[in-house]
């Protein structure tokens, strides 16, 4: 799947990719910024490079600027997992896109629900925000999750028009 247009493009790649060390050098930072240990639920980057896993990333001019990916944790539900745009170019619609390109990914896979676990810190205000603009709402702990008083979960029915006819 590619998305995008002139220089700004969101294509599937690896996770392993060199260029790639600084969005996950800076994502592990936010990650553990303010949250406590046990509450951190993100992968390990050798494990977004596995088969139920999609893995996207949003370049500009060929300059990886965020990322994200959709693992599969049952036929017909995903969760986005370790999705992040550098700080230095937010602002400029980038974590829509990013979202955008999540959802439609998981519509082309025919799933029903897409989900996500985020934090309740400051720091991940922004991130609430966008998740519930785009249609997303606050649910019970789904998958392998417990209840988290650090943790924010949150899930989107998805629609997909072919099946839906």
């Amino acid at each position: 799947m590619t998305q995008g247009t002139g220089d700004l493009r969101i294509e599937r790649e690896s996770p392993l990719a060199r260029d790639l060390s600084l969005l996950f050098e800076r994502h592990t930072a936010d990650m553990h910024a303010d949250t406590p240990p046990e509450s951190i639920h993100m992968m390990p980057r050798a494990a977004l490079a596995g088969p139920d896993i999609a893995f996207f990333v949003l370049r500009e001019a060929g300059r990886p600027l965020g990322m994200g990916a959709v693992k599969r944790i049952a036929p017909d539900h995903g969760e986005i997992k370790s999705m992040h745009i550098l700080s230095e170019t937010r602002g400029r619609g980038f974590s829509r896109l990013m979202l955008q390109a999540l959802i439609d990914h998981a519509k082309n896979e025919r799933m029903a629900r897409l989900s996500l676990e985020t934090g309740v810190q400051p720091t991940f205000i922004a991130a609430r925000g966008l998740y519930a603009r785009a249609g997303f709402v606050e649910c019970g702990p789904f998958g392998e999750y417990g209840a988290d008083p650090n943790s924010v979960f949150m899930t989107l029915g998805l629609k997909n028009t072919e099946a839906d006819g």
